[in-house]
Formats: structure tokens, C-alpha cells, sequence
């Protein structure tokens, strides 16, 4: 079954406190790339991790894959890369995130074209 599951780290542009700026998702890539755990990064590095990242929504939506973000097919500020199940577990076990909270600007200049 890990073979079926990918781990999706996103990093977004700064907004606001209250919208997290780092993403993590276990997505099951045998049901259509849905997620099956979240975790989300606050800019206080407040931690959320959620089992069922479909309960308070009204339409569920795959998660992108991470060539898909990178590419700005859903906008700009995104940068995404694949994990490990180790590290997703990590962070899903503790509750703790010690990593960065943007992509760096190379990154994100290398996906502008700058």
C-alpha cells in the first residue's frame, strides 16, 4: 500500500496568520489523489492535523500533483515537493513542525522565471 500513497509538502506565500502557510498531505493515489490525513503550519507555528480533511467542506477536491502546482496551473505563491512517509509521521506524531515556513526565494523565483 505505500506504493499507492504520496506525501505532498506545500509551501504558500504569507497572507495572514489565521491562513496556513505550509501544507501537508498523505494522498491516496489509488482514489484519485484525494487526501487521507492533513497537516497545516501557521505562521506562530501552531500545528493542525486533521484525519478527515473532507468534513467541512461541500466539494471534495483531489490535491494537485506536485509538477501541477509548481507549474502555477492553480495560481501563483505555491511551491511543492514530495516527502517521506517518515517525515509526514513525524510532524503527524508530535505535532511538531521545526522546518521551514516558506519555500526559499530561489524557489520561487525559479518558478516565475526570474
Amino acid at each position: 500500500m505505500e506504493n499507492d500513497i504520496e506525501y505532498v509538502q506545500l509551501f504558500m506565500q504569507y497572507e495572514s496568520d489565521d491562513i496556513p502557510m505550509v501544507f501537508f498531505y498523505e494522498v491516496d493515489l489509488k482514489d484519485d489523489r484525494f487526501a487521507l490525513r492533513e497537516i497545516r503550519v501557521f505562521a506562530n507555528r501552531a500545528v493542525k492535523l486533521d484525519d478527515d480533511p473532507y468534513s467541512d467542506v461541500i466539494e471534495m477536491c483531489p490535491i494537485p500533483t506536485v509538477d501541477e502546482l509548481n507549474a502555477k496551473v492553480w495560481g501563483e505563491g505555491f511551491y511543492a515537493v514530495i516527502i517521506s512517509r517518515e517525515e509526514f509521521n513525524e510532524i503527524w506524531n508530535t505535532g511538531i513542525y521545526r522546518g521551514n515556513l516558506t519555500a526559499s526565494e530561489f524557489q520561487f523565483e525559479e518558478l516565475s522565471g526570474k
